[in-house]
């Protein structure tokens, strides 16, 4: 069950309480910000990862559209600096 945080008027949820694959990803991008080297890389790694597990699910299972909105837009900054790192 989440917990809401922001409801506009007919019950649209904006924001809600982050689930387990976000906390994973903040983890990550904490961790990556105060490691160097191998931790740094790691943590990235742990960082993409999460973020793309979480953008699917709220793809797929998202409760409205500007959540499955919220979804693609994270799944296309994850294409995007994929992308831009194998070039």
């Amino acid at each position: 069950m989440t917990r809401d945080l922001r409801v506009a008027p007919g019950g649209f949820v904006l924001a809600q309480w982050p689930n387990p694959p976000l906390w994973v990803a903040l983890a990550g991008a904490l961790v990556a910000r105060l490691g160097q080297g191998r931790v740094h890389d790691v943590a990235t790694a742990v960082f993409f990862m999460g973020l793309t597990v979480w953008a699917y699910l709220e793809v797929t299972e998202g409760v409205n559209w500007f959540r499955r909105a919220l979804g693609v837009a994270g799944l296309a900054y994850v294409l995007v600096r994929m992308v831009g790192a194998i070039d």
